[in-house]
């Protein structure tokens, strides 16, 4: 071995290395963001799950209940309902992640010494978010429980167990993970995978000289982005459909929503997923640098969406930049679909805000390949 062509050599990759800046960036970029996400946006433990109340009994000893179940900050109230289609609903169409139904007997039976049933329903599709809100409402009514006891204990009056809390957990009683997971992959598959090879793609043809050759045809610019990303929708949906028929026959994932309204809103998402691939190909010379930005934007996209863990565990700026990932908006769109039955009516500001992102991203795609090519 010889040293000093060995050493001109490591100096020569150094010197390459500090003069593609833009490789450089993001080399010392990524490691910050991984630090910065995973230190501050990602939480397990899930506090504060809106709520709503249907309290039938309007007394002091419910509000008591209610005001117990706060004061664990696994539940936050955010409004009452006047009835228990109400509640299911608010739960179903997202609005809610738990429901409190007390009966109109509730005090009544307190002071009689018999049961009283609470219901506590909690949104499982999400068994890390749900766990913790059911082993709260069932705290909250054990703690109850040796309060009311102790009084009795000491009036002399022997009694049973006086709160009968029962938790229900909707969509995935089992609290399976799977049931979770699955339809959180089509939209993580078809995000990470269609960005990819789309911005690739556009690169790729730069590279080898093919994209010139389309320029000079009578195509229209869109017409141009339009065509490269037909092709990749049909791909998108062979991709959705394979995970959801594996997941359903081999994880037992239930389909309890219309297909139709899946198939719709898929079509958006992977419309915003292609244009936001044009968009990055447009922002790099070469696939090295294309494949970097696009893993820049695929990070926060996997970790801030609510795939991997909870949005609610998540500190408020963790949570509005989340809101500018297309796929925060399917994850809700294809787990209320496929989980709780939803259609496009429950879900509808989901699906408008996949309507815009794929708008904006083919719109900004397109301005930003036309000045790139002058």
């Amino acid at each position: 071995m010889n040293a000093e062509r060995l050493g001109a050599m490591v100096k020569k990759e150094f010197v390459q290395m500090f003069r593609d800046q833009a490789s450089l960036r993001l080399m010392l970029l990524v490691p910050v963001m991984q630090l910065l996400i995973f230190g501050f946006a990602i939480r397990t433990d899930v506090r504060d799950l809106p709520t709503v109340v249907f309290d039938q009994s309007r007394t002091q000893e419910s509000r008591a209940f209610v005001q117990a179940l706060i004061g664990t900050d696994n539940f936050a109230i955010k409004a009452d309902v006047r009835s228990y289609a109400d509640a299911i609903e608010a739960v179903d169409a997202g609005r809610a992640r738990a429901a409190v139904v007390l009966p109109p007997d509730y005090a009544r039976n307190l002071k009689r010494g018999q049961p009283a049933q609470v219901q506590v329903l909690v949104d499982a599709s999400d068994p890390t978010a749900s766990q913790s809100a059911i082993a709260a409402a069932q705290l909250v009514g054990q703690r109850t429980n040796m309060t009311i006891l102790a009084k009795s204990v000491n009036n002399g009056r022997a009694v049973g167990l006086p709160v009968d809390v029962r938790v229900r957990p909707l969509y995935n009683p089992a609290l399976r993970n799977a049931v979770y997971i699955v339809p959180g992959l089509i939209g993580m598959i078809l995000s990470n995978i269609l960005i990819i090879i789309t911005a690739l793609a556009i690169v790729r043809e730069r590279e080898t000289g093919t994209l010139e050759q389309l320029i000079v045809t009578p195509l229209a610019k869109w017409e141009i982005m339009l065509g490269k990303i037909i092709p990749y929708v049909f791909v998108g949906y062979v991709q959705m459909t394979s995970v959801l028929v594996v997941g359903h026959y081999l994880f037992h994932v239930p389909i309890r929503g219309p297909l139709l309204a899946l198939y719709v809103a898929t079509l958006v998402f992977i419309v915003a997923n292609l244009g936001l691939g044009l968009f990055i190909s447009t922002l790099g010379r070469n696939q090295a640098q294309v494949t970097q930005t696009a893993f820049l934007f695929l990070l926060p996209n996997v970790l801030l969406s609510g795939f991997m863990f909870p949005r609610e565990a998540m500190p408020v700026g963790a949570r509005v930049a989340g809101l500018i990932l297309p796929l925060t908006y399917y994850l809700q769109l294809v787990r209320g679909i496929v989980l709780k039955g939803n259609g496009l009516t429950q879900l509808w500001p989901q699906w408008l805000a996949l309507l815009g992102f794929a708008f904006a991203f083919f719109s900004f795609a397109t301005r930003r390949f036309s000045k790139t090519l002058e």
